[in-house]
């Protein structure tokens, strides 16, 4: 019983991070129609700002607002000098709806050689602002810590604040109308290009708190090669789709079954299945309900 505890422990602290690294990719999705894979190298640059402004400062509290605001500042520089002008582009032609997410790939490979020119490929650390030893109850010991219980809780309240901006405010309809029908927008009075740019911000601050947190969870050890943030992009992926791309629900939902499942797998199965339950659970949700958990089937209009 206390192995099956541990286990969902587990299980929800990791889908906690994978659905940060997924609320990024919905919310460049929903403002761009764009799957962004430089998400992780994104998360990566950030989690280095992050760690720059640790050593500056030394407090978690600093280095991680220091993160998000880095990582919507280079979000949006790569959305103006990049993509804005990628998509104009590419605005036709046969290859206008895939360009943009294959010029992601290559920017991933850009922004790690920039890491790897700054700060070299030598290992460095983050350390956490609370303890990762786990609660006890009586002579056991949780697979759940203050550390992890902040994780969620930062979880909660971004879903929370990014639902109520997508669903409650003008920005977020803004958003919604940008991604669907930019001529439109435009036509409406909608700073098409200034809304997709705050669109790629948001994610990336997102992306930032993904970093920070996978680092801190972790041993607090990376590197611009650390495989820890290509799995993140992995999951955090696979986590959006299987959630539902359009909702930011959809994302932690998504987050939290892929975590679940995974840690079941690894507990009860084999532990050489990391690598490949992700993408059975992706086929399975896939083949059961496309639009994913949380999607719902929508008729668009011509």
């Amino acid at each position: 019983m206390f192995q099956f505890i541990n286990t969902i422990l587990i299980g929800i602290t990791a889908g906690a991070i994978y659905s940060l690294m997924a609320i990024s990719i919905v919310l460049v999705w929903r403002s761009t129609r764009v799957i962004n894979f430089a998400q992780a190298g994104m998360a990566l640059l950030s989690t280095y700002i992050g760690y720059e402004a640790m050593v500056h400062f030394n407090s978690f509290w600093i280095a991680l607002p220091v993160a998000m605001i880095g990582g919507a500042a280079v979000s949006a520089f790569i959305e103006l000098v990049f993509m804005r002008l990628l998509v104009k582009r590419s605005s036709t032609g046969p290859i206008a709806a895939v360009a943009p997410i294959i010029a992601t790939l290559g920017l991933l490979g850009l922004i790690k050689g920039v890491i790897s020119t700054v700060w070299g490929g030598a290992d460095v650390r983050l350390v956490g602002p609370v303890t990762n030893v786990g609660y006890s109850i009586g002579d056991k010991t949780l697979a759940f810590s203050p550390l992890k219980l902040l994780t969620l809780v930062t979880v909660v309240v971004l879903m929370l604040l990014l639902t109520v901006l997508f669903q409650r405010s003008s920005i977020g309809l803004s958003l919604r109308a940008s991604a669907y029908s930019p001529e439109i927008a435009r036509l409406s009075g909608v700073k098409v290009d200034f809304i997709r740019t705050l669109g790629w911000s948001l994610a990336g601050t997102s992306g930032a708190v993904a970093g920070m947190f996978q680092t801190i969870n972790g041993n607090g050890a990376f590197s611009p090669e650390s495989i820890e943030f290509s799995l993140l992009l992995i999951t955090g992926f696979i986590a959006a789709v299987i959630g539902g791309l359009e909702s930011l629900v959809g994302a932690v939902v998504g987050g939290l079954v892929l975590g679940l499942v995974i840690s079941f797998v690894l507990m009860y199965v084999s532990g050489s299945l990391f690598f490949i339950a992700p993408f059975v659970i992706l086929l399975i949700v896939l083949i059961i309900k496309p639009q994913g958990i949380v999607g719902t089937k929508v008729a668009r209009r011509a």
